[in-house]
């Protein structure tokens, strides 16, 4: 075996670190067998080069090194998912939006959001029932770009029944991007995998990243 077959060996175990296959431990062992092998069976007329021998052993070193940093970068990963649990604990009863056109009733009376691409002269929110049957309507006018919020007086018919709602806003007659955003108050913080979730009081479980605005 020669010495380009021994660096090309290395080469191709810096390049694997990621592999799930075969560990960084294991990659160093073959390469020191290799290495052995190569140092006993060299020409002594033409002995390894020691610049190349450093070289292949720094490589080496290299996988190792990252293995072991990959470790600890995920441990110190679950350890910050596991603090911000505990912060994030303090968010409980607070209410958020999230993406969704769920309207939340509350007492009578129904609330809601949206968020405008750019800024809109007119938006109509329109209430729908189940069959998704218009009921009612909210008009609202001169509104910036970004977040907005709205209620609506649920009529005592529809108190008990699950609603929704679309947003049409324009500006002038150019119709103006409206993405729908329900209202839900947070019940339980918890946590799955890597990933901080919000228990909402809808029963939905969504990441912490999902939530636009605490309101």
């Amino acid at each position: 075996m020669t010495i380009a077959a021994l660096n090309n060996n290395a080469k191709t175990a810096a390049n694997s670190v990621n592999d799930s296959s075969t560990s960084a431990a294991e990659q160093s062992d073959r390469f020191m067998k290799l290495l052995v092998a190569q140092m006993q069976n060299q020409d002594p007329l033409n002995p390894m080069d020691n610049a190349q021998v450093t070289t292949q052993m720094a490589q080496i070193s290299t996988v190792s090194g990252l293995e072991k940093l990959n470790g600890t970068v995920s441990g110190l990963n679950g350890q910050f998912v596991q603090l911000q649990a505990m912060q994030s604990a303090a968010l409980i009863g607070h209410d958020v939006a999230v993406e969704g056109n769920t309207l939340r009733v509350q007492d009578g009376t129904g609330d809601g959001g949206f968020e405008l691409s750019s800024a809109a002269t007119d938006a109509k929110v329109e209430i729908q029932n189940s069959a998704g049957a218009t009921i009612g309507t909210v008009e609202l006018k001169d509104l910036d770009a970004g977040r907005h919020d709205f209620s609506y007086a649920v009529p005592d018919a529809y108190k008990n029944s699950t609603l929704s709602f679309k947003v049409t806003a324009t500006s002038g007659k150019t119709p103006v991007e409206a993405m729908t955003l329900a209202h839900q108050r947070i019940k339980a913080v918890s946590t799955f995998g890597d990933t901080l979730a919000l228990e909402l009081s809808n029963g939905d479980r969504v990441a912490y990243d999902a939530v636009w605005a605490f309101l």
